[in-house]
C-alpha cells in the first residue's frame, strides 16, 4: 500500500482528496493535516511514502514548507494547487524546488464528482517510485530482485556537437532538471523543443519560471513558428504533439499536430524525437531526461540510427531513472551523462577528433 498524508487547509478539500485516493485498491490515507505544523509532526510520526501539499495555507506557506521537507526530510511531494495565475506560478516555483508532480484542484473537484480517468492516483504512484528509487540498496528488501544495468558504450574522447536542432524529453523531476540544464544554455543556442509531461494549466507559469532562469528566450510552442537560434519552445500540453517538420527550401519549424496518444501521452517525446529523426537526421541533437515510463526511449533510439548525437541523463543524477533507462537499454544513447554535465558536453569548446 501507498500511504499519503494530505495537506491543506480546506476540510472540503481534504475529505475530497481523501474519497480520490482510498477510492484505489493499492493507496491509503494514513493522516491529514490543516497546516504546516500538523503536518510536520505527521510526517515524523508516520513517514508517509507521499504527501500532498496545498501552497496557500495559513502560517507557513506550501512552498516555504516544500523547502524543508526537501532540505530536512526529503518525502516525495505532489503539489495541488489552484489553476489561477498565482497558482500556476507557485507551482512552477515548487517544482523546481523539488515536489514531483502538480494536480489542479479544479481537476481534483472534478475528478472526485465524475470519477475521471484517476490522474491524481497515478501522480501519487509515480511519487511513491521516486522515494523507493532513491533509497540505498541497503535498505531493500532481501526478497527485492536486483536491478540489470544496461551496459552503456563509452566514447574515448569527446568530439565537438554542433546541432541545428536541439530536442529534449522529461517527466517526473523534470522541471527542476529544466531549470538546471538551460541555465547553461548560452544566449545564441540552437533552436531548441521540449516536451515536459505536465498538466496544460501550469504549462505558461513553467514557461515563465524557465524564461527568468535561462539565457535563451523560453516560450510556449504554437504550430508552424520557425525555429529560431536563441529560443527555447516547450510544448503546452494542450493535447497536440510537438514536432519539428521542414520550413521551405531551408530552415525548420515547430508544428503542432493532434492525434492519439504516444507511448501513454500527449504531448509524446517519442513523437518530438521521431520527427527529429525524420527532419534533421544527423543535424538533430537529442537529451532524455528524467522521468517515469518509457516515452522518449524509441525516438530516441530512432535518432540515433538516423545519425543524431543523443544523450541520456545518468541514474544518478535523475529523480526516476525510468525513461533514460529505456532509451540505454534500447541502444538510443551515444552518452549517458550527469545532469550538470549536459550543457557543458554540447557547448563548451572540445578537440575535434579527426
Amino acid at each position: 500500500m501507498i500511504r499519503v498524508l494530505i495537506v491543506d487547509d480546506s476540510a472540503l478539500m481534504r475529505a475530497l482528496l481523501t474519497r480520490k485516493l482510498e477510492a484505489e485498491p493499492d493507496i491509503t490515507v494514513i493522516a491529514v493535516a490543516a497546516n504546516a505544523a500538523e503536518a510536520r509532526t505527521l510526517i515524523k510520526s508516520h513517514d508517509p511514502d507521499v504527501v500532498t501539499l496545498d501552497i496557500e495555507m495559513p502560517g507557513m506557506d506550501g512552498l516555504a514548507f516544500l523547502e524543508k521537507i526537501m532540505t530536512l526530510r526529503p518525502t516525495p511531494v505532489i503539489i495541488v494547487s489552484g489553476s489561477t495565475h498565482e497558482g500556476a506560478a507557485a507551482t512552477a516555483r515548487a517544482l523546481q524546488l523539488g515536489a514531483v508532480g502538480c494536480y489542479a484542484k479544479a481537476s481534483a473537484n472534478r475528478s472526485l464528482a465524475d470519477d475521471d480517468s484517476g490522474e491524481l492516483a497515478d501522480l501519487v504512484r509515480e511519487a511513491a517510485s521516486v522515494r523507493l528509487a532513491a533509497r540505498p540498496q541497503s535498505s531493500r528488501p532481501a526478497t527485492a530482485p536486483a536491478i540489470k544495468r544496461p551496459a552503456v558504450r563509452s566514447q574515448a574522447a569527446p568530439f565537438a556537437l554542433s546541432p541545428e536542432v536541439i530536442v529534449i524529453g522529461a517527466s517526473t523531476g523534470g522541471v527542476e532538471a529544466l531549470n538546471s540544464l538551460l541555465a547553461g544554455f548560452p544566449e545564441d543556442c540552437p533552436p531548441t523543443l521540449i516536451v515536459q509531461h505536465i498538466n496544460a494549466c501550469f504549462a505558461p507559469a513553467i514557461v515563465q519560471s524557465l524564461d527568468r532562469a535561462a539565457r535563451p528566450r523560453v516560450r510556449l510552442a504554437e504550430s508552424d513558428h520557425p525555429l529560431q537560434a536563441g529560443e527555447v519552445l516547450l510544448a503546452p500540453g494542450d493535447d497536440k504533439h510537438l514536432m519539428v517538420a521542414p520550413a521551405g527550401s531551408r530552415g525548420y519549424r515547430a508544428v503542432m499536430r493532434a492525434g492519439d496518444k504516444v507511448s501513454g501521452h500527449r504531448p509524446s517525446v517519442d513523437q518530438l524525437f521521431a520527427s527529429a529523426a525524420r527532419t534533421l537526421g544527423d543535424k538533430a541533437l537529442g537529451i532524455l531526461l528524467t522521468g517515469m515510463g518509457e516515452d522518449g526511449a524509441r525516438g530516441l533510439a530512432a535518432m540515433a540510427r538516423s545519425g543524431a548525437h543523443t544523450i541520456a541523463q545518468d541514474e544518478a543524477s535523475c529523480v526516476v531513472f525510468g525513461m533514460p533507462r529505456a532509451a540505454i537499454a534500447l541502444g538510443g544513447a551515444r552518452e549517458v551523462l550527469a545532469l550538470d554535465a549536459i550543457a557543458a558536453r554540447i557547448f563548451a569548446p572540445t578537440k575535434v577528433i579527426s
